[in-house]
């Protein structure tokens, strides 16, 4: 797995984590930021053949 596979991977995974969170306190300002940033992690890694798997929140 190449750095920009991996570093958008880890992106990903930060991201949800992050969204997970702004869920469970109810911050509904940041669940749109962090759903936001999910959708174009999640564009980028289609444009780019990144197979994410069945992670996405």
């Amino acid at each position: 797995m190449d750095a920009f596979t991996t570093g958008l991977l880890q992106r990903i995974r930060a991201t949800e984590s992050d969204l997970t969170r702004a869920r469970e306190t109810g911050d509904d300002f940041l669940v749109e930021v962090e759903q936001g940033e999910l959708d174009d992690l999640h564009r980028l890694a289609a444009e780019h053949g990144v197979e994410v798997g069945a992670s996405r929140v």
